[in-house]
């Protein structure tokens, strides 16, 4: 389990569990609320593609639920692909960002790649602040398309 600091004198409780199909619902809705405000900065909210975008190719199994003191705070998709973990999706409810749950999410991803020998790969909306995230934890830009950013992280096992 892990914990960080809420204010000087709590701390919460995070936990990464297991994701069914029957959840797809859920996690729809919980990726519109995160991704609402970027979305709606760049142009590009609707619903509809959202649900499309989580839908596409979605594996529950390589999903997890984040947990914040029992409270359903977020998800993750990390997929295996051709020698690269794929980090497909990383959203955190807006009541629960900054708070320092991607933080542990990401240090649990990257421990896995790095125990694997494997980079990891990401997307990020251009409008969005995950793209600063992304940066602080080691991605590089790689590539740039008109809506996205891509960054990869190499692995941190010398090879």
């Amino acid at each position: 389990m892990n914990t960080i600091n809420k204010n000087a004198t709590e701390e919460m409780h995070i936990v990464f569990a297991i994701v069914t199909k029957q959840d797809f619902e859920s996690l729809v809705a919980l990726r519109i609320a995160a991704m609402r405000e970027s979305l709606e900065r760049a142009g590009r909210f609707d619903p509809v593609r959202a649900r499309e975008r989580l839908s596409s190719g979605f594996k529950a199994e390589y999903a997890r639920h984040i947990l914040a003191d029992g409270v359903h705070a977020g998800f993750f998709v990390v997929k295996p692909a051709d020698q690269v973990l794929v980090l497909e999706h990383l959203y955190i409810h807006p009541d629960y960002q900054g708070r320092g749950i991607g933080a542990i999410v990401m240090k649990e991803i990257i421990a896995q790649a790095d125990a694997m020998g494997l980079p990891i790969k990401v997307s990020a909306l251009k409008e969005s602040r995950s793209n600063g995230f992304y940066q602080y934890h080691g991605f590089v830009k790689v590539a740039q398309g008109e809506w996205d950013i891509t960054y990869m992280r190499s692995t941190g096992i010398e090879i």
